[in-house]
């Protein structure tokens, strides 16, 4: 027996709209998602995620759905709803798009990114954001995080590259010893056959993405690439093609200011010496 088709909400997304128009009008045309993959030069795969709202719509796509299904423009109307919307379901479809991706390029603002954050610094953090959480609780947050880093001894894992603002370091988490120890985590990370890590120093002055938090570029195992925006309290998913490639041009003009490797490694190390003993 087949599957059932996943269950949309086309009254709360135009994403999810789009899908249940193309599932329905392909159905009322009597074809099969390989019957239309045929008529539109698309993997069949590929126009399954795009009815379930799974992946962010292709520009073509609706032009070639109107002219299949004799529509006259209605696809056409629908994704320029779709391609701004927010996607309605960012913080689950952002861990299944992580897991997917193959390379991950990070810049942070303020904070150690999640994915590589000791339990100390993670602790440390969700204590302060929520000082009114059980001890219990703020121990599954912990647990959480520290499992979604096994991501990255996956096999086949993601090569990750971050670019790091100096206040990421020299702002201490934790106290002495849990920043300390996060730091240390940061050397181990900044040159290995997965892992880059590059400083942009405060002398540097104004960039794109100054004042923002944590943004997360990720090309994933179909080649297509997605943002993931995270600020204090709140994340945005983004898979709008103009802007990926907007936030891609940021990242590279900043990893094209930040140190070498071997320069950042001695910038956290002089930090580590800093702190009080």
């Amino acid at each position: 027996m087949a599957p059932r088709p996943r269950e949309l909400t086309p009254d709360r997304s135009a994403r999810h709209l789009f899908g249940s128009e193309m599932r329905r009008h392909r159905e009322l045309a009597g074809m099969s998602l390989e019957s239309l993959a045929g008529v539109l030069r698309y993997a069949k795969s590929s126009l399954a995620r795009y009815e379930t709202a799974d992946a962010m719509i292709p520009p073509d796509l609706p032009a070639r759905l109107d002219a299949a299904f004799g529509t006259d423009g209605l696809f056409e109307k629908l994704y320029g709803l779709a391609k701004y919307e927010i996607h309605p379901d960012k913080y689950r479809r952002r861990m299944e798009l992580e897991a997917r991706a193959r390379v991950i390029d990070q810049y942070a603002g303020q904070l150690v990114p999640g994915l590589v954050q000791t339990e100390g610094y993670a602790r440390a953090l969700f204590r302060v954001t929520n000082p009114r959480a059980t001890s219990e609780a703020i121990e599954e947050k912990v647990a959480a995080r520290m499992g979604r880093q096994a991501l990255l001894t996956a096999t086949p894992g993601p090569d990750l590259s971050m670019i790091l603002d100096e206040a990421v370091v020299r702002c201490s988490v934790g106290g002495p010893a849990v920043m300390r120890n996060q730091l240390a985590r940061l050397c181990d990370l900044v040159d290995t056959p997965t892992t880059t890590v590059q400083l942009l120093p405060f002398c540097h002055g104004e960039h794109a993405l100054l004042g923002g938090g944590t943004l997360t570029l990720m090309t994933l195992d179909d080649k297509s690439s997605v943002v993931y925006e995270e600020g204090l309290t709140s994340g945005t998913l983004v898979e709008e093609p103009e802007t990926v490639r907007t936030r891609r041009r940021d990242y590279d003009l900043m990893r094209a200011y930040a140190l070498s490797p071997r320069d950042t490694a001695a910038h956290i190390r002089s930090a580590m010496e800093a702190l009080p003993s």
